[in-house]
């Protein structure tokens, strides 16, 4: 009897274990609920979200931050083209003989050097950057970064378009922006400190044995990629501004010489507008000073959302703000010392 009922008890051991095996199956399915849970909220999500998109402020902060975009990308293609290109083409020798090796020269000598780049900011950063790396002290880096969107022929050219008849403002430009990309270079000189500047690690320079070609791939992939994100942070930030702030803030300081020059400054901070077309911007803002223009197209170039967000993601945030508030006030200062004298 006993070993009939471990026999009975082995048999129903042997029949459970199968049960179980069975189940385990059932415990491992997908948890479907959750799965399509998300996806039947998406519809109305979706829903609730183009509706909120098709509201005309919205339409509007799309059209800005598209056109800021869509206006700098084909000069931020230059520019990292051309910094890659610096990268992988120029040997490093070139830069030594055409500067002049005192750094307190260089400064001014790149900060004309400016004219043969035509573009905008976006594509002096990465090739300032890649001047850097290739051996270019910084502080003549900095004075071509900040001239050569605002001295090339192309902007020259396309504020006497949008000046007729008022070649004092051509005139005043460019020696403000000048003055401003060597006061700058100077103080760089003077009171920078390497611990600001964090370039950001690419592959640099021409090494034996590489495919040029392939450095300039390279180089070009990584300075695009990486400038185009904080392209469109800068773009959203300038549309933000455009949607949000009332025409009748812009009238309120244009009555006072002083406010308005102030304030034209930091709109072009906010505007971030292409160094191309400022001008014709600024000549739109008839109801302010010349002299307040004046400084919305030197300061504009030099100082604005999309470009403090470049510096930020090329040489460090600790440079960009300092940097970038040093350049704001020179840039103010020459534009009104010279505007001053010429307009």
């Amino acid at each position: 009897m006993q070993k009939t009922d471990e026999l009975a008890e082995e048999a129903e051991e042997a029949v459970a274990v199968p049960a179980v095996a069975d189940e385990a199956p059932v415990r491992g399915r997908p948890p479907w609920p959750l799965l399509f849970g998300p996806a039947l909220l998406a519809g109305p999500v979706l829903l609730l979200l183009s509706r909120w998109l098709d509201e005309p402020a919205m339409q509007a902060w799309r059209t800005v931050c598209l056109a800021i975009t869509v206006q700098a990308l084909p000069f931020l293609l230059l520019g990292t083209a051309l910094s890659g290109a610096i990268n992988a083409f120029v040997p490093a020798r070139v830069f030594s003989r055409a500067l002049p090796r005192r750094p307190v020269l260089a400064v001014p000598v790149a900060g004309v050097a400016g004219v043969v780049l035509p573009g905008c900011e976006c594509a002096s950063v990465p090739v300032a950057n890649s001047l850097i790396r290739r051996g270019v002290t910084p502080a003549a880096a900095f004075a071509f970064l900040l001239s050569a969107p605002a001295v090339n022929p192309v902007v020259l050219t396309a504020t006497a378009i949008a000046f007729p008849g008022s070649p004092a403002m051509v005139l005043a430009r460019l020696l403000a922006s000048l003055a401003t990309a060597s006061v700058m270079g100077w103080l760089w000189l003077w009171l920078g400190r390497d611990e600001w500047l964090r370039p950001s690690v690419r592959h640099t320079g021409h090494q034996p044995g590489h495919s040029r070609w392939t450095e300039f791939r390279l180089g070009f992939q990584h300075d695009f990629l990486h400038a185009g994100g904080f392209l469109v942070v800068g773009a959203m930030a300038a549309a933000t501004f455009n949607v949000t702030v009332p025409r009748s803030v812009l009238d309120l300081f244009s009555g006072s010489p002083w406010l308005s020059v102030l304030f034209l400054a930091g709109l072009a901070v906010l505007l971030a507008v292409c160094s191309e077309a400022d001008a014709f911007v600024a000549a739109s803002l008839s109801g302010f000073s010349p002299l307040a223009r004046l400084a919305f197209m030197v300061v504009g170039p030099m100082v604005d959302l999309k470009l403090i967000a470049l510096q930020a993601g090329t040489f460090g945030r600790a440079f960009a703000v300092r940097f970038s508030a040093a350049t704001m006030v020179v840039a103010v200062l020459c534009s009104v010392l010279i505007g001053g004298a010429l307009l």
